[in-house]
């Protein structure tokens, strides 16, 4: 029957019509006769010549009515509202004509025979697409994966209509937690509980769960994600209701669950005042703009309607990428933006000191950065000269070029720091505190502030993207340590706090966003591991899928990041941002000692730069020796040719 049906469904679209008219012909026929026989109780009707002809005038009528409502328009396996409603439709004309008809050739018909006739064709001829619909979908769900839906509310319906039209997934049951939907059927399809699953599952009923909360909470959804993961099924996700209504995202499209609601911090709303402040309407430069934080300030940037936005960029593809992406999100938003894209490095201060006048750029976001922990290790001039000077050189040009307000992107590595990147942060905080001090004296009218945070899910160098894809490799995930923990924060949420933060800034302030919780990064990995359908392979699971190996904390790496704060830290008017006193170096301090750090960069003399770091205000309290890769190769080269000479002698 299946193959017979098959072979039915595989053949043209005319052919298909026809036959299709064919049996409501048949219908149409059978529901006539029948309900004369049914009425009057007798196979007599079938003798009188007037029936014959009565029923020769209904049938083309009632089958042209069908024709014209569309009815045969409509593809059998998606039989929906529009076409019941053919069928209704086209039904009560054809009862009208077939009343019509007897009274006009004089025909005696019973009363209640064209009642009869009007259920008898309604039935068969809408019975029968809905037994086909249901035969396409069962046969078609053959190949397809059984999934189960949590939610059952708007985005859960839209979803489910369009698995069930694509060729991949069949919905075998609806969860969600609102008591008043369960037992009830949604488009077919029941609506259980929570409980529900655990039966599901036991009966191959569902392999993957898909969430379709949308417009829930992340905590909340973190709540669910909790209760999933101890499920032996994969968890995928449809895009958050903001992303649908800006047009980045589809409710159908389906994808891996976001970190983000694994960690369940809900961002707060951005203050519109705090935003637009240092923005709208000025000329506004970021560095760094193709980075990742750089570029996703540019994006918050043209939403509160620059005159100017310059992109200052070294790597090329980096300039070229986020120019494009902006220039189209600019058109498409129908924006007065004078987007110019400027290549150079923040070490060369007559380049961006030019461009700044240039532009007459008044506010600055300094985002450019080596921020690699090791690679900063293994490479510390060019760090300092990045980090430190590309700052200083920054500053001293924003001021030469009068700009209003320069806002440092740091980060919680200058807390304390361990490595030489943390290290090279607080100098470069320490240099804009410095600087601010002339502010303060009225000598320059470039306000000064920075701004700390941690980890951005989605940065360059983020574990989340690293352990996604050694998942789907089959493993293993490497942690540099089994303890060890980071605080996050999605990369649209702290662009919007380092505006906003910039904006209260009065002068040498030191910003520290509100992270919430440190992470245990072995946690994050197991539950990504659990969501993906898979188990963790250890001793005591040595059948599991996915094992995690430990690597050891690589060179000046800390196993806890500290809280974002130094000491006497004091709230701010938002409730995300705090401000934190920090000690300062005097401003002939500060040049003096740059002068001999930029001396020994000169020389490459590693000793006297981390002595330097060392006796700077800095707290850095180094874990790792000298570890810059060209330093050790010339102490090897040494050794070498100090063994000769002795060997020589």
């Amino acid at each position: 029957m299946d193959s017979l049906f098959r072979s039915l469904l595989s053949t043209s679209r005319a052919k298909k019509r026809l036959f299709t008219l064919l049996i409501d012909s048949v219908f149409v026929f059978s529901a006539f006769w029948l309900a004369l026989v049914v009425r009057l109780d007798s196979l007599a009707p079938f003798t009188e010549a007037k029936n014959w002809l009565l029923l020769a005038l209904l049938l083309p009528v009632s089958l042209f009515v069908f024709i014209n409502l569309g009815l045969y328009r409509a593809v059998l396996r998606y039989v929906g509202a529009h076409a019941i409603g053919a069928i209704v439709i086209g039904t009560i004309v054809s009862t009208v004509v077939l009343v019509m008809a007897a009274f006009f050739l004089q025909i005696n018909i019973p009363r209640t025979m064209p009642l009869i006739y009007a259920w008898l064709v309604i039935l068969s001829v809408g019975g029968a697409r809905i037994m086909v619909r249901s035969m396409v979908g069962r046969i078609g769900s053959v190949n397809k994966i059984p999934v189960v839906i949590y939610g059952a509310g708007a985005a859960g319906r839209q979803l489910a209509t369009a698995l069930t039209a694509g060729p991949d997934y069949y919905v075998s049951a609806f969860i969600d937690d609102d008591k008043s939907k369960h037992h009830s059927v949604i488009q077919g399809i029941s609506v259980s509980g929570f409980e529900m699953l655990f039966n599901l599952i036991d009966r191959g009923k569902v392999r993957k769960i898909l969430l379709a909360l949308p417009s829930t909470s992340r905590a909340r959804r973190k709540e669910v994600l909790a209760k999933l993961e101890k499920l032996p099924v994969e968890v995928l996700t449809i895009p958050g209701m903001a992303d649908v209504v800006e047009g980045k995202a589809s409710l159908s499209e389906i994808k891996d669950v976001e970190v983000e609601d694994l960690l369940g911090r809900d961002p707060v709303d951005p203050e519109p005042k705090l935003m637009a402040s240092n923005i709208k309407g000025k000329s506004v430069m970021v560095t760094g703009a193709g980075g990742s934080i750089g570029s996703e300030l540019c994006r918050q940037i043209i939403n509160q309607k620059p005159e100017k936005l310059i992109l200052f960029e070294i790597s090329e593809f980096a300039l070229y990428s986020i120019e494009k992406e902006l220039s189209e999100s600019i058109s498409t938003k129908e924006l007065n933006i004078e987007l110019i894209p400027i290549m150079g490095s923040v070490q060369r201060v007559n380049r961006i000191e030019t461009c700044m006048k240039a532009f007459g750029v008044q506010t600055v976001y300094h985002a450019a950065a080596y921020k690699h922990v090791p690679l900063v290790e293994h490479n510390v001039v060019e760090g300092i000269r990045n980090n430190v000077f590309g700052t200083y050189y920054t500053a001293k040009a924003a001021i030469n070029a009068g700009v209003e307000t320069f806002v440092l992107v740091s980060t919680d590595k200058a807390v304390r720091p361990t490595n030489v990147m943390g290290a090279t942060k607080r100098m470069a905080e320490l240099v804009l505190q410095g600087l601010a001090q002339d502010y303060t004296r009225l000598t320059h009218k470039t306000r000064f502030c920075m701004v700390r945070f941690g980890n951005v899910l989605g940065s360059s160098g983020s574990v989340v993207p690293l352990f996604r894809r050694q998942i789907k490799e089959g493993g293993p995930i490497t942690l540099t340590h089994y303890d060890i923990t980071r605080f996050f924060m999605t990369i649209p949420e702290a662009a919007q706090l380092v505006i906003q933060a910039g904006a209260m800034g009065k002068g040498g302030d030191v910003f520290v966003l509100d992270m919430g919780e440190s992470v245990k990064i072995r946690d994050l990995a197991i539950k990504m591991v659990h969501l993906s359908g898979l188990e963790i392979k250890s001793e005591a699971n040595p059948h599991g899928d996915i094992e995690i190996k430990c690597t050891g904390l690589r060179p000046g790496e800390k196993l806890y990041e500290e809280l974002l704060i130094g000491d006497n830290v004091e709230d701010t008017s938002h409730k995300r941002i705090m401000t934190a006193n920090e000690v300062m170096m005097p401003l002939s301090e500060l040049i003096n000692f740059l002068d001999r750090l930029d001396t020994a960069c000169h020389d490459f003399d590693h000793e006297v730069i981390r002595q330097l770091l060392l006796d700077a205000p800095t707290g850095f309290n180094p874990t790792d020796g000298i570890c810059d890769l060209v330093w050790n190769a010339k102490k090897e080269l040494q050794h070498v040719d100090e063994r000769k000479v002795v060997s020589f002698k």
